[in-house]
């Protein structure tokens, strides 16, 4: 069994991101189990001199669960032509451990026009040493549709089969990067 985690961007709760990741989960193909990580807003902000023993006990789960995982799924909204912080500082609290050194990593996006916050993420994890897969790209098209809009599209048999397939191609990659 290839475990995943994935993590939404966004603290938003009608997020298209996290309903993207949502649907992910419940849509993974038989030999991949995704777990949807939910602390992005629980988490302190980073700061080096917490770190060690000092680790907050929701950083130290999010840096266990990375570690623990064989592959990384992260679905990000845009601020202002960026990543948003949050996201920003889960990344932060990975940065010095060994968590993301070599992991498989996928972008998956919920927008089309997220179009900086994608080229800066995959910079952010790239220098973190994550192994991101770019061969196939997953965009669904959920911005601005309201929760039961993006429930419906996420329900399609077309959209069920693309997130059934960008995961069990990304099942491949990180099968590849053992």
């Amino acid at each position: 069994m290839i475990e995943i985690i994935a993590i939404s961007g966004s603290l938003r709760a009608a997020s298209t991101n996290s309903a993207l990741v949502a649907a992910l989960a419940v849509n993974a193909p038989e030999n991949c189990r995704i777990e949807v990580y939910d602390g992005l807003g629980r988490l302190p902000i980073f700061n080096p001199d917490d770190e060690g023993e000092r680790t907050p006990p929701e950083a130290a789960w999010l840096i266990e669960a990375v570690t623990r995982a064989d592959g990384v799924i992260v679905s990000c909204p845009e601020y202002a032509h960026g990543v948003p912080g949050g996201l920003k500082n889960a990344l932060d609290w990975l940065v010095s451990r060994d968590a993301a050194v070599g992991k498989p990593a996928m972008l998956v996006h919920a927008s089309p026009r997220s179009l900086y916050a994608r080229a800066a993420l995959s910079e952010i994890m790239r220098t973190m040493s994550f192994a991101l897969y770019e061969e196939a790209a997953l965009e669904i098209a959920l911005l601005g549709k309201k929760p039961a809009e993006i429930k419906a599209i996420l329900a399609e048999g077309a959209n069920r089969e693309a997130m059934r397939e960008a995961v069990r191609s990304f099942a491949g990659f990180i099968g590849d990067e053992r």
